[in-house]
């Protein structure tokens, strides 16, 4: 076998000008003549595409698809909290709704017995999928029918009052049941109701909705913004430069995201948390309630209690004071449905916080009210046939 054996190469040998030749004679697409430059700025970009096409692939089946499966598979469902005090008024129900970021109400419901001087107590738990009000009232009917009720009371808490109020038109344009009442806790009356803030940030969320592919399934992008809506736990402000991150408080948030958002699967997902605020965006809460307080010959009309905190600004969710406003121009003044109901020691929508001060307020003066403006409304109705 013969060796070549080559002389070193000094310094003095180096050619730049070499060099780049001998790069255009070896470069992908050398021998392209027609369009080079475009097919090989094509050929480039193709390549630098594989990895993004690999994480992507990645992303979609192992983080968007499973949850989309998993949430074509869940349904509304009607769960019974308790039943009535006394067995009189088993012909009468409470449905307890949750508000924005809520998927079951059975928890809320629990927090206030007093609900049971009415009736039955049901809570709803939504579809993880989104909201259909039309679905959630036939449930309700058909639950009614086959518990013998023949009379509701409708309680929403926060954005649930705005479903508690198109359920309710439902149920009283497409059912023979009675409506006594629907309670409104703290609810946005429509979208200038919610406090800047807190309006912004839903209007960001439904932003990257809509710009990011798979983002209502994503449990990624679910850890994200979860970790980063607790970043005032783990990161403490310094005058004079970057914040400062505290590990153990970073590490108590990833765990709590992970088991009560991530891996917990009654919690609401991120469809359920857009069609929540969508909600309240295309709020018809204003006509529903015009709706609801028109006299009927065939059923009386439902009273409206409305209840807040005693001062608005101890709602910093919710721009109480607007909401009240609003619904006392429908339904309000003489003569009108509306019975307003504040509390005190309470802020936004917190029964399961404050349960002795709603306990309290639904018994001594939500219940008599309601009580009166049936009967009241029955004698209008039983005189007008």
């Amino acid at each position: 076998m013969k060796v070549w054996i080559l002389s070193p190469c000094p310094v003095t040998d180096w050619n730049d000008e070499r060099r780049k030749a001998r790069l255009r004679t070896t470069r992908l697409g050398r021998r392209w003549r027609r369009f080079g430059r475009s097919r090989r700025l094509l050929a480039r970009a193709g390549l630098a595409l594989i990895p993004v096409m690999i994480v992507s692939a990645q992303y979609w089946v192992h983080d968007v698809y499973p949850e989309q499966q998993r949430l074509a598979q869940t349904q509304p469902a009607l769960h019974h909290i308790y039943d009535a005090a006394q067995p009189a008024d088993q012909d009468t129900a409470v449905v307890d709704l949750v508000g924005l970021g809520n998927l079951d109400a059975s928890d809320t419901a629990r927090a206030l017995p007093a609900f049971a001087k009415v009736g039955q107590v049901w809570a709803v738990q939504y579809d993880n999928a989104g909201i259909d009000t039309a679905v959630i009232s036939r449930m309700i009917a058909e639950h009614a029918e086959q518990r013998g009720v023949e009379r509701l009371l409708l309680a929403g808490h926060s954005m649930g009052g705005i479903i508690a109020l198109e359920v309710a038109q439902h149920i009283i344009d497409d059912t023979e049941l009675s409506l006594l009442a629907v309670v409104l806790d703290c609810t946005p009356i429509d979208l200038h109701a919610v406090r800047p803030a807190k309006r912004d940030a839903g209007e960001d969320m439904l932003r990257w909705m809509g710009w990011l592919p798979g983002a209502r399934e994503s449990r990624t992008l679910r850890f994200a913004v979860e970790t980063a809506a607790r970043r005032d736990r783990f990161l403490i402000d310094h005058p004079r430069g970057m914040p400062i991150l505290e590990p153990n408080a970073l590490v108590d948030a990833i765990d709590e995201v992970f088991r009560d958002k991530i891996f917990e699967e009654n919690t609401a997902s991120n469809s359920l948390i857009e069609a929540q605020f969508l909600t309240i965006v295309a709020s018809g809460a204003a006509d529903n309630l015009v709706a609801l307080s028109r006299e009927r010959d065939d059923k009386p009309r439902p009273a409206i209690v409305f209840m807040r905190p005693h001062r608005g600004i101890l709602d910093d969710v919710v721009d109480v004071d607007y909401s009240q406003r609003a619904i006392f121009d429908r339904v309000g003044g003489p003569g009108g449905a509306l019975f307003v109901a504040r509390m005190y020691g309470t802020g936004h929508a917190n029964p399961i916080q404050q349960p002795y001060v709603y306990n309290e307020t639904i018994e001594a003066r939500i219940l008599p009210f309601v009580t009166r403006f049936a009967e009241r409304s029955e004698a209008r109705a039983v005189t007008s046939r």
